[in-house]
């Protein structure tokens, strides 16, 4: 059993399917097919079943997974301490990003760093903050960058404060919200709560949804052509996008803010590569400001 081989079942452990690892490892459905079986024959049990839509773990395969997993983080860790052991920085710098913010903020904060740090390169998986933590607990990331307030152990920063904005395509009287078509969208749970909170706090009647749209951004599009109007984070707007918005507030008053974090675990500090980028966050990324 090689790294290959923890590689194979690590993927396959996260899709459940092996058509869609096969399409993630870059390699044929037969030749992983191939592999998997000779890891069977290897230690002589059977890894999975075939269901439909995928596969089911046997005990004793999914005990092996679990060990490539581990493996393979050992193995990175590994890696990253002997480059740590070199005078200049460099290595592999593991992120976890929230969807949002690698979109309209990493882009700029990764190339002013890799112009001070040409040798370190970037692994980085995004997602709704539920699944940054996720990768953040396992320690498959060093870092995560997520939006919300999430309960962690480890250090934790917080980066940037932005308001919830009303936008739509003409003026409004906010007070007539529940009568106006309103566009909602996916995301995750800590800002489905906080704009629910909101409403809850100023209204007695649910909105008058008209349309659910997969993301922000399509949902942004809709209003732009006077299809309804919607709630989004401030991070999401820009002045071309010529619409009415309204910053949010509770009935005391209060704007209703979501906070954006950075978490680690102090351990990781050790690594050159993680140490600089926390401190170039610190020092040279003005990111606390909204827009």
């Amino acid at each position: 059993m090689d790294e290959k081989d923890w590689t194979a079942l690590s993927v396959l452990l996260e899709e459940k399917n092996i058509s869609r690892a096969s399409e993630r490892l870059y390699i044929s459905q037969p030749a992983l097919t191939y592999r998997l079986k000779n890891l069977e024959k290897e230690f002589g049990i059977n890894l999975f079943y075939k269901i439909k839509g995928g596969i089911e773990w046997t005990s004793e395969g999914l005990y092996l997974a679990q060990y490539a997993e581990e493996m393979q983080e050992k193995l990175q860790k590994t890696k990253d301490y002997m480059l740590n052991m070199r005078d200049d920085v460099r290595g592999t710098l593991r992120l976890g990003v929230s969807s949002n913010f690698a979109q309209y903020k990493l882009p700029k904060i990764l190339k002013e760093f890799s112009t001070l740090y040409p040798n370190v390169q970037f692994s980085v998986k995004t997602g709704w903050s539920t699944f940054i933590k996720g990768l953040l607990d396992s320690s498959s990331v060093q870092l995560g960058i997520m939006r919300g307030d999430y309960q962690w152990n480890g250090k934790k920063k917080l980066l940037h404060k932005e308001r919830l904005f009303l936008i739509s395509k003409n003026e409004v009287d906010i007070e007539r919200l529940p009568e106006l078509p309103f566009i909602q969208y996916n995301t995750d749970s800590s800002l489905k709560n906080l704009m629910t909170g909101w409403w809850n706090d100023r209204f007695n009647e649910p909105p008058s949804t008209t349309m659910d749209t997969d993301r922000q951004g399509t949902c942004k599009e809709m209003v732009k052509h006077d299809l309804g109007v919607a709630i989004l984070p401030e991070i999401c707007l820009r002045p071309s996008d010529n619409l009415y918005t309204y910053g949010l507030t509770y009935e005391d008053g209060t704007p209703v803010q979501r906070d954006t974090w950075l978490m680690y675990n102090e351990s990781s500090l050790q690594l050159a590569t993680v140490k600089h980028f926390v401190d170039f966050l610190n020092q040279h990324v003005d990111i606390s400001v909204g827009l």
